[in-house]
């Protein structure tokens, strides 16, 4: 390459600012989007908490790349424009935002901040701490105490009047008796639905076959800006006062006091606690983080304000928010990050999950560095390659997942994932059944990824229940050598003396695990056909197969026609245990297996003509009180029903104990029988 083709350093410069100012506009074009959609058809399109990412990430360019602000960034911008069915009123004192901290580091950082701009003797104020509602801001304006006027934030400078949809609020005073001798009274707050109230709303948009609304806050906000009062006023809405922005009494010095003076006056507010350093702050937010799901309202965060008023106003304010005040924001459930690379690995069927590598972020609390992304058919689906920014979500202990694909920020060069044509473990060919969405290695048992899975499968509590038998320590054997298969475990007795040099095993850990071995010979037979692993055979199926057959040799010869006589098996899955008992490989372990001992009790196969309950299909979900759902499962199947996993309409009744879930709203959506635990112990008893 000649050096006419190198870039000259002011080429370099005009490419970077380039690259800069596209970065610069595609992040402006994404803000702008969600404004729109947040402040003015209250449908927002992004979690907070990638709203807070996308302009933080300006942020720091503008602050990096001065000279390459953009004229129109949202930046300094409160809000978005009011709508214009709304009469536009301009507010006294501007409605500003709030600053965000996100962590400790960031909160001893503001705190910092507040001291350098104060005197010495002000060092370190107290600071008053408020629930940080998820609602829609709003100033009220009272005329010795009659109520006159309400209008939204707006863009901060110019709001909407929502004063008739405003008054139908059954928690708002209309009349402040101990204020009448006021003259103007401007009091800010949210407006915000109650987690019950939305549920109910909810509910009855459901049944009417009305859009439902995404969150609380949307259907505060859309409640509020609708034409006509009457709906505003069938809504459950709820006001919550955080400040006095005029005609506060003179004697007031501080924000806590002030709150406690608007409730006096016949406000609801929030919980507030003063505290003095960073230390106790933090204390009170993970309070606060505990119970948060316990409050009747949602929350985002806390608030945390310079408690004196008078502190206040000598600190003053930015372009956009107040110094001496920000918001603590909860972890982000929601984040966007880089997508690096994408591997594929294998499970004990065969099946090729692809896990998604990322640039670590943390997320609900904790980092993530890997995401699935489930099968095939969903990176299809999203669209997704090695290099994409994507957005996480992680909420509780639920499984990170891909929620977004931020395609206009691709990279030229990617390239669209292709499925491996052989598996990455042992290179045997990989399938994808026209169709369907998983791809599987055709390896079978032969292959390592899954003999390790069929490994940590049998011996679990639901299995052959071997306890002390850990995954860490069957990986090790795998890798060792001492097991390929499952039949294999039952020769470790032959192994002790190695097992015992084992790096924290020991002689104890040993003999328990030989021990466990032992008393996992004596099973049933519906947990030796669950604990080989045959793809599409739960626990539900397995108990159902042992009560068709009775003896695993008849199932073994059983064809597919044969098959399909039992209870919850149909064609895919009736072939799928048909291939494998055809496969000579299985056939042997399974010899080995009874070779070594296995064995279980004859099974009292129920004949389920004549017998209460025959015909009937029964699901069981929650918790119950006086016993284990194995044991509800065999009482119902003892006289004649058939028990499933899964509620449809053919379901006859559902059994409910305590904590049902999902199976019971769809239970109840689709008019299906609900039983409760003292109704059906009545059943079973008769």
């Amino acid at each position: 390459m000649t050096d006419s083709l190198l870039p000259t350093p002011s080429s370099k410069s005009t490419l970077i600012d380039d690259t800069i100012i596209t970065q610069m506009r595609t992040l402006i074009g994404a803000i702008k989007k969600h404004n729109y959609a947040y402040y003015v058809l209250d449908n927002p399109i992004l979690e907070d908490s990638e709203y807070d990412q996308l302009r933080l990430s300006l942020v720091e360019l503008e602050e990096q790349y001065p000279d390459l602000v953009q004229p129109d960034s949202p930046i300094n911008q409160v809000g978005d424009t009011p709508l214009s069915a709304f009469n536009q009123v301009t507010h006294d004192v501007p409605m500003l935002s709030l600053g965000n901290v996100f962590d400790y580091d960031d909160l001893h950082n503001f705190m910092r901040r507040v001291n350098d701009r104060l005197s010495d003797a002000q060092q370190n104020p107290e600071y008053e701490i408020e629930l940080k509602l998820d609602g829609l801001a709003v100033s009220l304006k009272y005329e010795y105490g009659q109520f006159v006027q309400a209008v939204t934030r707006g863009d901060g400078r110019v709001g909407e009047d929502i004063t008739q949809n405003t008054k139908t609020i059954r928690n708002l005073p209309l009349w402040l008796s101990d204020a009448k001798d006021i003259e103007l009274l401007e009091v800010r707050g949210e407006v915000l639905m109650p987690k019950a109230g939305f549920e109910r709303l909810n509910r009855l948009a459901e049944e009417n076959e009305d859009k439902t609304f995404a969150n609380p806050r949307n259907a505060a906000a859309g409640s509020l800006r609708q034409l006509d009062p009457a709906v505003a006023a069938s809504r459950p809405l709820a006001f919550y006062a955080y400040s006095v922005n005029q005609g506060l009494p003179d004697i007031i010095e501080t924000q806590s006091a002030a709150l406690a003076w608007l409730k006096d006056i016949g406000f609801t507010v929030s919980a507030v606690e003063v505290v003095s350093n960073p230390r106790a702050a933090q204390v009170y937010y993970e309070s606060v983080i505990e119970t948060r799901d316990d409050l009747p309202f949602e929350i985002d965060g806390t608030v945390i304000k310079v408690n004196s008023l008078a502190l206040q106003q000598q600190l003053g304010y930015l372009s956009r928010e107040p110094r001496w005040a920000t918001a603590y924001k909860f972890p982000a459930e929601t984040v966007i990050t880089r997508l690096n690379n994408i591997e594929w690995q294998v499970g004990r069927t065969g099946q090729l999950t692809p896990v998604g590598k990322l640039e670590p972020v943390k997320v609900g609390g904790v980092t993530v560095s890997n995401v699935t992304l489930h099968n095939f058919g969903e990176i299809q689906r999203l669209d997704v390659r090695a290099g994409d920014m994507v957005s996480v979500h992680r909420a509780g202990d639920v499984i990170p997942k891909v929620t977004r694909v931020w395609h206009e920020q691709r990279p030229d060069n990617s390239e669209p994932v292709t499925l491996p044509s052989n598996c990455p473990v042992c290179d045997s060919p990989v399938i994808l059944p026209e169709g369907e969405a998983l791809a599987r290695c055709t390896g079978g048992l032969f292959c390592p990824a899954q003999q390790q899975e069929a490994l940590i499968h049998f011996v679990s509590r639901r299995a052959m229940d071997i306890d002390g038998l850990g995954e860490r320590w069957l990986i090790s054997f795998f890798e060792h050598g001492l097991v390929k298969t499952v039949a294999d475990i039952y020769q470790l007795h032959n192994h002790q003396d190695d097992l015992i040099t084992y790096e924290k095993l020991g002689e104890k850990s040993v003999n328990n695990i030989i021990s466990a071995i032992e008393d996992s010979k004596h099973t049933t037979l519906a947990r030796f056909i669950y604990a080989l692993g045959i793809r599409g055979v739960g626990e539900t199926t397995a108990q159902n197969l042992a009560q068709q057959f009775g003896e695993l040799d008849s199932l073994m010869a059983a064809d597919i026609d044969t098959l399909l006589q039992t209870p919850d098996v149909g064609a895919i899955t009736a072939e799928l245990i048909y291939e494998f008992f055809r496969a000579p490989h299985n056939i042997e372990v399974i010899d080995e297996l009874i070779k070594a001992g296995v064995h279980w009790d004859a099974v009292e196969q129920t004949v389920a003509e004549g017998l209460p309950l025959d015909g009937q299909t029964w699901v069981i979900t929650g918790a119950l009180d006086s016993m284990a759902r194995d044991e509800a499962k065999a009482k119902l199947q003892a006289l004649g029903a058939k028990v499933v996993g899964s509620v449809s309409a053919k379901t006859t009744a559902l059994l409910a104990g305590e904590k049902a879930g999902s199976k019971l709203t769809k239970a109840e959506k689709l008019g299906v029988k609900v039983v409760g635990e003292d109704e059906f112990l009545a059943l079973v008893g008769d």
